[in-house]
Order: C-alpha cells, then sequence, then structure tokens
C-alpha cells in the first residue's frame, strides 16, 4: 500500500522534526515547510493527503495559507496546530474549512490519533449513502462529482456544508446530534463549539431551501439536533 502522506508546515524546526520523526513511525511519508510560501508550494507540487499547519508562520500566515489551499484543494484534510487559542482564531479557522484545531501545548498520542481518524473519515465521507444522485425539491446533489443544481443552476457550498449534507442525508430521516455531526464531518471532539454545525445548517438552508427561514428539508429537531427531510 502506498504511504499516505502528511505536510507539516511549522516554522520551529525542533518541533517539525518531532512530529515528522513520529509520524513516519507510523508509516506516513512526510515532509515540513517552514513557511507559508513554501507550504502552499508543496501542496501544489506534492499533493499530500494531509496538512498539519501552524499559524503563525513567515511569508504568508497560516490563516493565508489556509485560504490559498481551500481554492485549489478543497477535499484535503487540515488540522490547525497553533499556540493562539483564543476562539476568533477557531472560528476563523472553522470559516476557512479548516477540518480540526489543536492548540499548542497538545498530546501527541491526541494528534496522532486525530491524523489517523482524519485520514479514515476522508474516505468513507465522499461514499455515496444510497445513490450517485440525491434529489429533493428542485435540488440535484451529485455525489460522486461533488456538484449541486437547483432548478438547473449550479449551487456552491462549502466542502464542509456538502458532507454536513451528506452526513444528514445518510440518515434516512434519524434525527442526528450537533455532537454526532461534530464527530462524524469534523472529527472534532467534545470541547468543539456546535455553532460549526449552526453555521453550516444556514449556509444549506440558504443555498437549498426556498425559504431559510420555513425549511422543509433541512429540519430542526428542538433540544435534540437535526434531520434531513426529502
Amino acid at each position: 500500500m502506498t504511504e499516505r502522506r502528511i505536510l507539516v508546515v511549522e516554522d520551529e524546526a525542533d518541533l517539525a522534526n518531532l512530529l515528522a520523526h513520529n509520524l513516519r513511525h507510523e508509516g506516513f511519508d512526510v515532509r515540513t515547510a517552514g513557511d507559508g510560501r513554501d507550504a502552499v508550494s508543496q501542496v501544489a507540487a506534492w499533493t499530500p493527503d494531509l496538512m498539519i499547519l501552524d499559524l503563525m508562520l513567515p511569508g504568508l500566515n497560516g490563516f493565508e495559507v489556509l485560504r490559498s489551499v481551500r481554492g485549489t484543494h478543497p477535499e484535503l484534510p487540515i488540522i490547525i496546530l497553533s499556540a493562539r487559542g483564543e476562539e476568533q482564531d477557531k472560528v476563523r479557522a472553522f470559516r476557512l474549512d479548516s477540518d480540526q484545531y489543536v492548540t499548542k501545548p497538545f498530546s501527541l498520542v491526541e494528534l496522532l490519533e486525530r491524523v489517523h481518524a482524519l485520514l479514515r473519515r476522508r474516505s468513507v465521507v465522499g461514499a455515496p449513502p444510497t445513490s450517485d444522485l440525491i434529489q429533493f425539491g428542485d435540488v440535484t446533489v451529485d455525489v460522486a462529482a461533488r456538484t449541486i443544481r437547483r432548478a438547473g443552476t449550479t449551487i456552491n457550498v462549502s466542502p464542509k456544508a456538502f458532507d454536513l449534507l451528506l452526513s444528514l442525508v445518510r440518515r434516512e430521516g434519524r434525527v442526528a446530534t450537533r455532537l454526532e455531526l461534530l464527530r462524524e464531518v469534523w472529527g472534532y471532539g467534545p470541547l468543539v463549539l456546535s455553532r460549526t454545525v449552526d453555521s453550516h445548517i444556514a449556509e444549506l438552508r440558504r443555498k437549498l431551501e426556498a425559504d431559510a427561514g420555513e425549511p422543509r428539508h433541512v429540519l430542526t429537531v428542538f433540544k435534540h439536533g437535526y434531520r434531513f427531510e426529502r
């Protein structure tokens, strides 16, 4: 089996080497980048399977790297690893579609488990729930192509919103709690803000419902979570 490729973007050489050593011990092919511009270049040239990204970088900062990479590689799993633990930084990273946010100092064992979980989820989340086409109302979702059309017009949603929709559809009307959705779509533990789910639910309703204020398909179940109805 081909080794999964991981790019570690970290300007502290000792930490970058520590992470690379332990990831290689786990069986991964690892490269490092010490600044933002090198990170963007390596993503384009090497196409890693996952990236671990610091925020405070020379050249382009981590947010700029995240924005650039998301424009060209929307499905690349990205773990933010940063000393910046303020809520506003986490929210900004989530809005730019980071997959996870780990604050320094961190548990190496936990980080490695997050890496494995994200790579496992990457192959599972993209699988079609029942068929390659999902239809409801005037919306058609092509799961294989990861495209959405509404009344014949292409609708763009964020990668995480697309995965969230698939997660809800796959349940065939069963309720999903916010925690279940956070774990399945983002890989997050219980300490991550549930507003991450809520903001992506709002995006789906805004773009796919005839009336976002009175949704017919992406429904709230009071005090429980969300469910999908065709």
